[in-house]
């Protein structure tokens, strides 16, 4: 099993235009460049057309609340068709009404940004806007088209929460989507850089919550209505979000960022849902499951006045996108361990996956799954 995975990631560079040629029995070099070119030409290398959603939101009176947008094309809104449809409009919009007070946003995201270009983002947003209150960051998809080393990469985002929240400002990031949804990619490549995108996911969870900012799970947030709805959810270049697609990301990523402002909602301010699927658990634990649960917030947290049990960080798993599934009761709710109890976890938890589809526990490159 070890050397399967030290295989696929190997495999996975080696599609992208790295490492060296020592996969050709894995999946055949041959087939694997020209799938390299194919994909290429499906997400391109321009900047794609971004959106000025920069300014005031809400008619309502009183101090603002100030928003500060980082990151990539989706954090540009590409795709999006209009400044209004961004998510940084919608998320603006949306705390605007929740609140009855007016919202100032101010993005300084890039088009084909990637993670180490984001702490130069981060210095002219404080400079723009240095009482922000808080940080939207979307980053990944560029640090996989790139080959940004993953360790260089997280660290580098790590390094930009930590300025931001040296600076007071709270921080959520929506880490990397899963680029195995995008159909245009043929499958075999489609199977390696979905690996690839959720253990970059995985691993930005970690390193965000560690120093004080919260994660939302992108990861294939679009892939059912995508199979569904596929020119709906989807822009013309068939990469980025259309507006509706941008929508469905904005909505999972609202909830966080009204917790973060603290403000109350339905959904803020609240104990973890084990009928939702929602547990107090140790972070890498929280950040493994939260890759394969889309709309899934982690936080950190303490347990009894500690922030560490033996297995590591304590952290919360909400699942803040509603579907009918993460609303109904788990049948084995009352079978799971009892993370988050006085004296902490007393077993190594399981993957987390009990209470969705059991296709998710085979391998995310197995079949022709994603969109």
């Amino acid at each position: 099993m070890i050397r399967a995975e030290r295989a696929r990631g190997i495999a996975v560079k080696t599609a992208l235009g790295g490492g060296g040629l020592a996969v050709a029995g894995l999946v055949g070099v041959g087939l694997l460049h020209a799938q390299v070119a194919i994909a290429r030409r499906v997400i391109g290398d321009e900047a794609g057309t971004s959106y000025h959603d920069g300014g005031s939101y809400g008619a309502g009176v009183g101090d603002p609340h100030r928003i500060l947008v980082l990151g990539d094309s989706t954090a540009s809104g590409v795709g999006a068709g209009g400044a209004q449809h961004t998510v940084g409009a919608i998320v603006a919009t949306g705390v605007a009404a929740l609140t009855g007070r007016p919202v100032q946003l101010r993005n300084v995201s890039r088009s084909g940004a990637t993670s180490p270009q984001l702490l130069a983002q981060a210095d002219r947003g404080l400079a723009a806007m240095p009482e922000a209150d808080v940080a939207v960051i979307m980053i990944g998809s560029n640090d996989v088209k790139e080959r940004i080393d993953r360790a260089y990469a997280v660290r580098c985002l790590a390094e930009t929460v930590t300025r931001l929240r040296q600076a007071g400002v709270q921080v959520v990031v929506g880490t990397c989507p899963d680029l195995g949804t995008i159909r245009p990619i043929p499958q075999t490549l489609r199977a390696l850089v979905q690996r690839w995108s959720r253990e970059l996911a995985e691993a930005q969870t970690v390193a965000v919550v560690e120093v004080g900012g919260r994660t939302v799970s992108t990861g294939d947030l679009l892939g059912p209505e995508f199979r569904q709805l596929p020119t709906e959810m989807f822009s013309e270049d068939r990469f980025h979000p259309s507006a509706a697609g941008y929508a469905r990301a904005a909505a999972a990523l609202l909830p966080s960022v009204c917790d973060a402002l603290g403000l109350r909602t339905i959904d803020t301010g609240r104990e973890p849902d084990h009928r939702r699927g929602e547990w107090v658990e140790p972070l890498p634990q929280a950040a493994h499951r939260a890759v394969k649960d889309p709309g899934s917030e982690v936080s950190a947290t303490s347990v009894d006045g500690r922030t560490f049990g033996d297995l590591g960080r304590w952290a919360t798993l909400l699942r803040r996108h509603r579907t009918a599934e993460n609303l109904a009761p788990a049948s084995d709710a009352s079978d799971r361990p009892a993370y988050g109890s006085a004296g902490g976890p007393t077993e190594q938890p399981d993957d987390g996956l009990a209470e969705h589809d059991p296709a998710e526990r085979d391998d995310p490159g197995s079949g022709d799954h994603a969109p």
